[in-house]
């Protein structure tokens, strides 16, 4: 008989047990995972989700000014992620967005379970399975604060 942990949950506690700043990487990082094996459909979307919260300096100032180029060459305000624009995106430039993001808006991550579960070949990933379990936790931890203030 096993006694293995699986992979997730010792990623799980990791997560947990790591301090703020090491959480964002992670969540980052996962994302990036998640944007590299995506059909382009589902890496527009989270391209899309990410940039939402960011004004256009935001934009500049992440990966090369790349996801600014995407919002003024898509129009304003109703930006589309082209799949154009997605051959252009590398998953690190992904992860850059997603960390940035989260340091602009704590609301970013909000839908993005959504997001990444909309696609059956996302949804059944290692990374997407933690990455919807951190943002659980996290929702969780969000609502627990709440009742407390």
């Amino acid at each position: 008989m096993s006694h293995e942990i699986p992979m997730e949950q010792l990623a799980a506690e990791v997560y947990d047990a790591a301090p703020v700043a090491v959480q964002e990487r992670m969540v980052s990082q996962l994302v990036g995972k998640i944007y590299e094996t995506a059909p382009v459909t589902v890496r527009s979307k989270l391209i899309l989700h990410l940039m939402k919260p960011l004004g256009v300096l935001s934009l500049v100032a992440v990966a090369d000014g790349i996801f600014a180029n995407i919002r003024f060459r898509n129009g304003w305000p109703d930006v589309q992620v082209l799949p154009d624009d997605v051959k252009n995106v590398e998953p690190q430039d992904v992860v850059a967005l997603t960390h940035y993001a989260q340091q602009v808006s704590l609301h970013v991550l909000d839908g993005l379970a959504n997001v990444v579960m909309a696609s059956p070949v996302v949804a059944t990933s290692a990374a997407t399975a933690l990455l919807v379990h951190i943002l659980i936790q996290r929702k969780r931890a969000d609502r627990r604060a709440e009742q407390r203030s």
